[in-house]
Order: structure tokens, then sequence, then C-alpha cells
């Protein structure tokens, strides 16, 4: 079975998705801080049980996933007809969604590895020798934020898409119609005929 456009965007959009669900489920599992546990000269900050690191990891790999496809998508020889890059970026439609993609998906990927990464260094970090310290958590509001982002990104990937597959017709359509004026033009009824 051929892959196709509705194939790649099914699995653009699902990984999208994925990527959002595990984003918004990290951002709710996340404390609010921790226990402050005050000793000698020190402060050792105790943190609820959470899978907030792992799901924001795993909200990251999708994301990835995501935007690979996404890129790849694009420039994928459907039914064995392969397009010139620069044909498709002449669609100026393209050319936007296609750059607006690309930035979201960065965005969404700082978005989610931020707060993930701080959120482990606090919890590996724990012990401060401030003692007016709050056992603080990562900035809370990042990852769903990173979540939407990563929808927007699948989406906008998407629409790219659409746009892409529609430049590429348009190409092929102007190659099929160029190769027919051709032979048309290379065909004069008036001259003597080649005999041997």
């Amino acid at each position: 079975m051929a892959l196709s456009t509705t194939h790649t965007g099914l699995l653009i959009g699902t990984l999208g998705v994925v990527s959002f669900i595990f984003g918004v489920i990290a951002e709710n599992k996340k404390p609010a801080s921790g226990v402050p546990i005050t000793g000698k000269d020190l402060v050792i900050c105790r943190y609820p049980s959470d899978p907030t690191v792992p799901l924001g990891y795993l909200s990251a790999v999708f994301l990835v996933a995501s935007t690979l496809a996404g890129y790849y998508s694009q420039f994928y020889p459907y039914k064995k007809k392969s397009v010139p890059q620069a044909a498709l970026f002449q669609s100026t439609s393209f050319l936007v969604f296609f750059n607006i993609a690309l930035a979201t998906s960065g965005l969404a990927l700082a978005f989610i590895l931020w707060p993930t990464i701080t959120e482990q260094l606090h919890i590996s970090r724990n012990v401060h020798h401030n003692l007016e310290t709050s056992c603080p958590t990562a900035k809370t509001g990042l990852l769903g934020g990173g979540a939407f982002l990563s929808l927007d990104s699948a989406l906008f990937w998407l629409v790219s898409l659409m746009l892409a597959s529609n430049a590429r017709e348009d190409y092929l359509s102007e190659i099929k119609g160029a190769r027919a004026d051709t032979l048309v033009d290379d065909y004069d009824p008036n001259l003597p005929k080649n005999t041997v």
C-alpha cells in the first residue's frame, strides 16, 4: 500500500495529539511546591512522587516525532512523483505556513523541555544551604502552554501539507501541459515526410 497525504496527515495529527495529552497531564500532575525539612545549616526539599518529568519528556518525544513526520511529509514523493523543493517554495502560502510550523514546533519544544528539565533539577538537587528556601517547582503554566503549542504545530504541519499537495499538483499539471505544448509545437503537417 502506497503512502498518501491522508496517511501522513493522520500520523502527524495523532503524534501531535498524543504530545498534547502528555503535556497537559504533566502540567496537571505537577506539585505546587515541595515540603521543606529543616536540618542543621541546610534544608532538604521533599517532593511528592509525580509523573511530571517522564510525561514531559514523552510529550517532547512525540512532538519531535510529529515535527519530523510533518517535515518529511512535505517533500515525500507521493505516487512516485518527485517534485523539486524549489517548486513547492514558489507558493507563498506554503512558504508562510511551513515557516510557521517550524517556528511553533521549536517554541513548543522549548516550552515543554524548559519546565521538564527545571523540575528534574529541582527533584535531583534537593539539598539547599539557604534556610529561607521554599522548595520551588518549575514555573506553572509552561508545560500546558507547550502542550497547546505542540497541538498548534501539528495543525500547522497539516495545513502546510495541504498547501504542499496543492503546489505539487500545480507543478505536475504545468509539467504535463508543457510536455503537451512541446509535442504540439514540434509537429508541422506541412513538412514533407521522410521517405527512405
